[in-house]
């Protein structure tokens, strides 16, 4: 019996580095890439007298390059809301003021550096820095004749596509592969000048 307790004891002497290494980087084994999607908030505030609340949905993907940075892809659409906007026209010597509601619809796409600490605990802080586009649509059946509606959104005019840039960090929390990340950061797009516009995110992610 002695003999029996004495081979099981080496053993699991023998055992018990290679069980301590396996602890040690089983967490490394997340960390090659995290893919996510999430809710998002966007206040539109094409200028100093007004702005517009969008909510919406996103998806990212990033790549750690190395322990503390990764490459991040994420695309988000935020739903139609109404957007009212007054511009004043001037034929021959009347002018007019003229109100148009508008169905506004922003899509962002954007892609740069995550830089982020505590990568293998289940707890990670980050910041990031991002560029990419972002496009305006609308939808505006109240308005006849197209040329009426060419300037109507401040800010942005008619549609189209415009440079825009986030810096932004947050937080997540996993439980093993599976967790939450918050995000918060500032969407500036470029046209004639600077829009800084507030950014909220928050979804599940997965890393693997």
């Amino acid at each position: 019996m002695k003999r029996i307790a004495m081979i099981v004891g080496l053993g699991l002497m023998t055992a018990m580095p290679s069980w301590l290494a396996a602890q040690s980087v089983a967490p490394e084994k997340y960390d090659h890439a995290e893919v996510g999607i999430y809710g998002d908030y966007f206040r539109f505030a094409p200028n100093s007298n007004s702005s517009t609340n969008f909510v919406g949905v996103g998806g990212r993907l990033g790549i750690n390059v190395s322990a503390h940075i990764a490459l991040e892809g994420e695309m988000n659409y935020d739903f139609a809301r109404n957007y009212t906007s007054t511009y004043t026209t001037s034929t021959s010597s009347t002018t007019t003021t003229t109100f148009t509601t508008t169905g506004v619809r922003p899509l962002t796409g954007l892609f740069g550096p995550k830089f982020q600490i505590g990568t293998s605990s289940p707890v990670r802080a980050f910041v990031t820095g991002k560029m990419g586009f972002v496009n305006f649509s609308y939808s505006n059946p109240n308005v006849v004749s197209g040329t009426t509606f060419s300037n109507s959104i401040n800010g942005v005019g008619g549609p189209g596509t415009y440079l825009a840039f986030y810096p932004g960090g947050g937080l997540e929390f996993f439980l093993g592969p599976i967790g939450i990340r918050a995000e918060a950061g500032d969407e500036i797009y470029l046209d004639n000048g600077a829009y800084n516009n507030l950014r909220v995110t928050f979804g599940p992610t997965i890393r693997f």
